[in-house]
């Protein structure tokens, strides 16, 4: 068995680049002998800082707290420097808990969009939705975009842009009657955390597939539904995007709802 081993062989062993090994040797947490040539060599005895390295340099550990376990070794050490660990892994499976959570939540947020009725005017009972809310117009996509990622900034840790059917937009009851079917006032993003509240009650819906030019045809029927059943509007309307160019690059996949507050005359 050999003992003693060059730069090139460790880093192929441990997966670890020439520099970060130099840099190990930089700190003095390596101190490798010098062959012919002036060639780093690794005794065998190395090897095992190498393996204390990878492992917590995996959990994050910087590479000074790593220096100074391996300058310091003790029992005791040995004993608080595993308790970190699994202080640092129980944070880790808990976070992934979360995010495996909330990925379930959008991935059947995603299945319900498939299942969505298009074209199909609804009455749906909705309970009181919290939500974040930035009081600030678009006229072009490309603003959206921009809004959007303000609306995420306001929970990182939970809001995400892909499988999000809770981000929309706002359109004047008044804009609306007039035909002014995309005159956006505010944008917002459903959040259990928000600071916002989109009233409860009862809503007329409609969904379609392709292009937010389609509320040109939609916002008429919703109007029109409303005067013949005998409803009051008690806006805005809401444009819930439930797939967009996030989750879908051709339009006829994307699909949109639209939402107003109804009561009876």
């Amino acid at each position: 068995m050999k003992h003693y081993y060059r730069i090139g062989e460790i880093s192929q062993l441990y997966n670890i680049g020439p520099d970060s090994l130099r840099y190990y040797e930089k700190l003095g947490i390596l101190k490798p002998h010098r062959g012919e040539n002036d060639y780093r060599m690794y005794h065998i005895h190395d090897l095992w800082r190498l393996n204390v390295i990878r492992d917590l340099r995996e959990l994050g550990f910087s590479m000074e707290r790593i220096r100074e376990y391996l300058d310091n070794r003790s029992l005791s050490n040995t004993e608080t420097m595993l308790q970190e660990e699994l202080n640092i892994i129980r944070e880790r499976m808990k976070s992934l808990e979360t995010l495996q959570s909330n990925i379930e939540d959008r991935l059947e947020i995603i299945r319900d969009a498939i299942r969505q009725p298009i074209g199909v005017i609804e009455e749906k009972t909705l309970p009181a939705r919290r939500c974040h809310t930035i009081h600030a117009g678009y006229s072009q996509d490309e603003e959206m975009d921009m809004l959007i990622k303000q609306l995420l900034n306001k929970n990182k840790d939970k809001l995400y842009i892909i499988g999000n059917n809770r981000i929309g937009s706002v359109i004047p009851v008044d804009s609306a009657a007039a035909g002014d079917y995309r005159n956006y006032t505010d944008v917002f993003i459903i959040d259990k955390s928000g600071e916002d509240v989109i009233e409860p009650g009862n809503y007329l819906s409609v969904s379609y597939r392709g292009d937010c030019a389609q509320n040109a045809d939609y916002i008429p029927k919703l109007l029109a539904y409303a005067r013949e059943h005998g409803y009051s509007l008690q806006g805005p309307f809401l444009e819930l995007l439930w797939t967009d160019i996030h989750q879908a690059s051709e339009e006829k996949e994307h699909i949109t709802e639209l939402q107003i507050r109804a009561g009876h005359n």
